[in-house]
Order: structure tokens, then sequence, then C-alpha cells
């Protein structure tokens, strides 16, 4: 028993993932049919999230939330909302033996660029079983965002006092 805690001590950073799921999924279209019969002229907005929590020990669910809303414009820029597509798509990961900050960014950087092809996927079924053109999302750099939060969250933090 000492010896398997040993080398297990001796192996150092583990990471693995356990498992990746659909959590939340939902397409609207507002506007069907009669969208069908506009000119095609989308506006894409992209809203995406992430979100984590400890389950137990050293287990943690990972939650991806992308929000994809499409605009049809029409003549005199008038916006016509032709569908919502919102999918939570998530991860059990396996995070053992590292500090706070690789954590944090493992968490925070690296499953979410895991999720993503699975959520972006999923987006695209959607939108195709609604009877609108493909939308491949671009890929996400989730390590400059990772970066950018964390410049932003150090910008808000109080200075010390002398």
């Amino acid at each position: 028993m000492a010896e398997n805690q040993q080398q297990s001590s001796q192996q150092g950073p583990q990471f693995a993932l356990q498992r990746i799921y659909t959590k939340d999924i939902s397409f609207e279209s507002p506007k069907a049919p009669e969208i069908f019969q506009s000119q095609w002229q989308p506006e894409v907005k992209l809203d995406l999230s992430t979100s984590n929590r400890n389950l137990e020990g050293d287990l943690f669910e990972v939650v991806l939330s992308l929000t994809v809303t499409v605009e049809n414009v029409r003549a005199g820029d008038k916006k016509d909302t032709a569908f919502v597509a919102e999918v939570h798509q998530a991860g059990v990961f396996l995070a053992k033996g590292l500090n706070e900050d690789e954590l944090h960014r493992t968490l925070g950087a690296f499953c979410p660029n895991i999720l993503f092809p699975y959520a972006r996927e999923a987006i695209d079924n959607l939108v195709l079983r609604g009877s609108f053109p493909p939308l491949m999302l671009a890929p996400v750099n989730f390590d400059a965002l990772y970066a950018q939060a964390q410049e932003q969250q150090a910008g808000k933090q109080p200075e010390a006092v002398n």
C-alpha cells in the first residue's frame, strides 16, 4: 500500500477526461416559417461562457455554454430573429497533483478547448435540423480568453495599503 502511494506521488500531475456529455440543449426559431421566405442575410452573434465545480476529490465538472443568435437583416435594416441555438456541453475531468494556478488554467482554458468541438458540432446539427444553412463556428482561443479574464480580475483587485 505504501509503495502505491509513493509511486503515485512520483508520477507528478495527472489529467484525464472521464466523460463528455450534453447537459442542456435548445433551439428556437420564432419567425418560422415566414423567415424562409425572405432573402438570407444573417448576422451571427455568439455568446460563450464557462463554469466549473469540484465534484469530489480530484474530479471536476466543466461546462461550456454557447448561445448563437442569428438575425436576418431585411430591407431598411430591420432584423428578424431567425433562430437561437444554445448548448451546454459538459465534461468530467480528473485533475490531480496540479498547483492552484495550473488547476485554474486547466479548468478555465484547457478543458473548454476539449469541449468546444463537441459544442460546435451540436450547434451545427441543431441549425441544420431547423432547416437553416450550416453554421460552422470559428475556433476559439480559450487560452487568450483565460489570460484576458485573469488580467481583468487582477485590475479589479484593490491595491495593498502600506
